[in-house]
């Protein structure tokens, strides 16, 4: 097949887009795949037209890749893409949103609120916040991932410069009760079929697992399985899949947890675009349950064109 790899685009996640579009390629030219690299822009729509192409892998991370907008792009153009479609992206990516539809399931949650920061920040918030959420603090843009603008404040002072961090990212910005615990990721493949991967442990040789931490070589360690009781790991993986099928995700996606001393699971995030490099967590634990990266690749271009074939409606191709 033809496709193209979106890859790169506008979001503070480019470089590591760039990365983990790099690494499709390859192992899709390795399956016998013609796979075209495309840096979506302003010329994007035309080049997906007039390609010819097949499928669409979408490698790109954070806003306008994993947020809806390129899907409804796809959707628009006919074309077959992986991932999740324009909904289920669009949930995923706002935290507030996916968090609130979580809780409400009765998935664990660490207690939240939204914040809407334009320029200062008023002493009676930080005040506020402190006050209902205690020290240290999460505050991170709504609609960002990789960690990008997020600050875990241990005083007054960080708690709104870290506002303002997160403000320059996205206006929106979620406050968060700090939990404790063993910070473990969760993959999750449906193509079709619901598959939960190994749970894996992130070991960061920071202070906090960030963005230097996710993509320098040498500065955090995977553990597979995470080193959690069964019990927890079970739970762990049942809450995975259970926010996973209900914000709708397809495909592939990551879910980001903290277990506490007691073996809760308290999700953080669904990732439906999750890190594609060398470095990246999804590869490593599809690994360990036997699945290599090729094959990865392969079962969700296959899963794009079956889904494609069998949706219902009127087509243009």
């Amino acid at each position: 097949m033809r496709i193209a790899v979106l890859c790169g685009g506008r979001s503070a996640e480019r470089e590591v887009s760039l990365r983990s579009g790099a690494q499709v390629q390859d192992a899709l030219r390795g399956l016998g795949h013609e796979a075209v690299g495309v840096d979506i822009d302003l010329k994007t729509w035309d080049v997906l037209r007039d390609g010819g192409f097949d499928c669409v892998f979408n490698a790109l991370h954070g806003r306008f890749g994993e947020d809806g907008t390129v899907q409804g792009m796809l959707e628009l153009l006919d074309l077959p893409y992986t991932g999740s479609s324009v909904l289920a992206s669009a949930l995923c990516i706002d935290k507030v949103r996916a968090g609130q539809m979580m809780a409400a399931e009765g998935i664990h949650v660490p207690e939240f609120e939204e914040l809407e920061v334009k320029e200062g920040v008023a002493a009676e918030t930080v005040e506020r916040v402190v006050q209902r959420y205690g020290l240290p603090l999460v505050i991170k843009p709504a609609r960002e991932g990789s960690t990008i603008g997020l600050t875990i404040a241990k005083d007054d002072d960080a708690v709104a410069s870290g506002l303002v961090l997160a403000g320059r990212y996205d206006r929106r910005v979620v406050v968060q009760r700090f939990q404790a615990g063993t910070e473990i990721t969760v993959g999750v493949l449906a193509t079709p079929d619901l598959q939960v991967l190994p749970t894996l442990e992130i070991v960061s040789d920071n202070p906090v697992y960030d963005y230097d931490a996710k993509y320098t070589p040498g500065h955090s360690h995977h553990i597979i399985p995470a080193r959690i009781p069964e019990t927890a790991r079970e739970a762990a993986a049942q809450s995975a899949g259970r926010a996973f099928t209900l914000l709708g995700c397809s495909g592939m996606a990551r879910v980001d947890i903290i277990v506490d001393a007691d073996g809760t699971p308290w999700l953080l995030e669904v990732n439906t675009v999750p890190g594609l490099t060398a470095l990246s967590l999804l590869p490593d634990a599809a690994k360990a349950a036997g699945i290599s990266f090729g094959e990865l690749c392969r079962r969700l271009i296959e899963h794009a064109v079956m889904r494609h074939e069998h949706r219902v409606g009127p087509t243009s191709r």
